[in-house]
C-alpha cells in the first residue's frame, strides 16, 4: 500500500512539472499562458492611448530633406581632443628601467663543472678541517720527539721558508 501511495504522489509530481514545463514553453515563444484564442501580445495593438507617442528617427549623419523632419536632426558634437589622452597613454607605455647597474656574475655563463664543485665543497669543508687538525697533530709528534724549544724550531722553519722564497724570485 505504502507503494503505491507513493508511484501515485510522484505521479502527481511529473504531471505538476509538466506543466510548469508547457507554460514556460508558451512564455518563452511568446504566447500567453491562457490562450484565449486572441493574438499573442506583440501583435496586439497599445490599448494605452499614447499612439502619438511612437518613437521618431533621430539624424545624427544624415540630414533630412523634408521639413518636417528637421526637428529630429541632433546637434552635431565635436570630437574632443585626443592629444591629451594619447600623451598620457604614451607616458604610461615608457618603459622604466628595471635595473640601473648589471651584476656581470650572473651574467657571466657558468663553468661546466659547476654544480659537481657546489656538491663538492660540503666534503672538502670536512676534510679541509680533518687535514689542519692532523697537520697540528703531526707538528705536536716532531716536536715532542725532538727535544728542542718551540721557538728555536719555529725561527729555524721560518728561516727555511724565507730562503725559499727568496731562491723562487731569482
Amino acid at each position: 500500500m505504502a507503494d503505491n501511495a507513493s508511484v501515485g504522489a510522484l505521479q502527481q509530481e511529473a504531471l505538476k512539472r509538466k506543466e510548469r514545463l508547457k507554460a514556460l514553453r508558451r512564455k518563452h515563444q511568446g504566447e500567453s499562458e491562457v490562450n484565449d484564442g486572441s493574438e499573442p501580445p506583440e501583435k496586439k495593438p497599445a490599448e494605452d492611448g499614447n499612439e502619438e507617442e511612437k518613437s521618431h528617427p533621430v539624424f545624427k549623419n544624415y540630414k533630412p530633406q523634408d521639413d518636417s523632419l528637421h526637428e529630429n536632426v541632433s546637434e552635431r558634437v565635436q570630437p574632443g581632443k585626443v592629444e591629451d589622452h594619447i600623451e598620457e597613454q604614451l607616458q604610461a607605455a615608457k618603459p622604466e628601467p628595471v635595473v640601473e647597474e648589471v651584476d656581470l656574475i650572473n651574467l657571466a655563463p657558468r663553468k661546466p663543472d659547476w654544480d659537481l664543485k657546489r656538491d663538492v665543497s660540503k666534503k672538502l669543508e670536512k676534510l679541509e678541517r680533518r687535514t689542519q687538525r692532523a697537520i697540528a697533530e703531526l707538528i705536536r709528534e716532531r716536536l715532542a720527539t725532538s727535544k728542542e724549544d718551540l721557538s728555536t724550531v719555529v725561527n729555524v722553519n721560518a728561516t727555511a721558508n724565507q730562503q725559499n722564497v727568496d731562491s723562487d724570485e731569482d
